[in-house]
């Protein structure tokens, strides 16, 4: 049961540490220690959620439902576009980053935004869903509900630690410029998941 638990681990571990929108995002928030906790355990709930369903059987049923994947493809795409937008924005406008301390947002903003950035991506189906789904059907029983909980956890290990961890990098943020540049690249991330969600719509894949 441990090896089953460790390659949910392993493998929940491999899908999320990566620089996406959703990281990106808590990465941000996580330097400015602006609503950290909460959108950490935001981001690892939704896994853990999606992560259960996938395990029971879900997998399936979004893997033969293209209309699901087409809408959330759009919808990400266009929320992505305009995230990126704002974060260009945020980049040329040094009044909002005076003394190198950016602007925030809101609790319920952030909140909402966060969770777009988690469930109008529609990665997160394929993979948390149903290739996590999928692989969990090599094992059975307390061995499969072990597998499921070891990519969970790997979830909330990442998400506190990158949103906690962040604020070791302060430092090199005490200068509006670093903030500049952070946006810059969130925003070209941004840019470019958008343009391969809308690629992958247009091509119906």
């Amino acid at each position: 049961m441990l090896s089953a638990g460790l390659s949910g681990f392993a493998l929940g571990a491999s899908l999320i540490i990566a620089i996406g929108a959703q990281n990106a995002f808590i990465l941000r928030q996580g330097l400015i220690r602006s609503h950290v906790f909460v959108l950490c355990l935001i981001c690892a709930l939704s896994d853990a959620l999606l992560i259960a369903a996938g395990v029971a059987g879900l997998g399936t049923l979004v893997s033969r439902s293209p209309m699901l994947i087409a809408v959330v493809t759009l919808g990400g795409a266009v929320f992505l576009a305009s995230y990126a937008v704002m974060a260009f924005r945020r980049a040329l406008k040094p009044a909002a980053m005076v003394s190198g301390a950016p602007e925030s947002m809101g609790r319920k903003a952030a909140v909402l935004t966060c969770l777009a950035f988690t469930f109008l991506n529609p990665h997160v189906y394929l993979d948390t869903v149903v290739l996590l789904g999928s692989l969990s059907a090599a094992f059975e029983g307390a061995e499969r509900f072990a597998y499921g909980i070891g990519a969970a956890i790997s979830s909330f290990v990442w998400f506190f630690g990158l949103g906690y961890g962040a604020r070791f990098l302060a430092p090199l943020f005490a200068k509006p410029a670093a903030w500049r540049v952070l946006d810059v690249i969130i925003g070209l991330v941004m840019t470019l998941l958008a343009l391969s969600l809308l690629v992958s719509f247009l091509r119906g894949e």
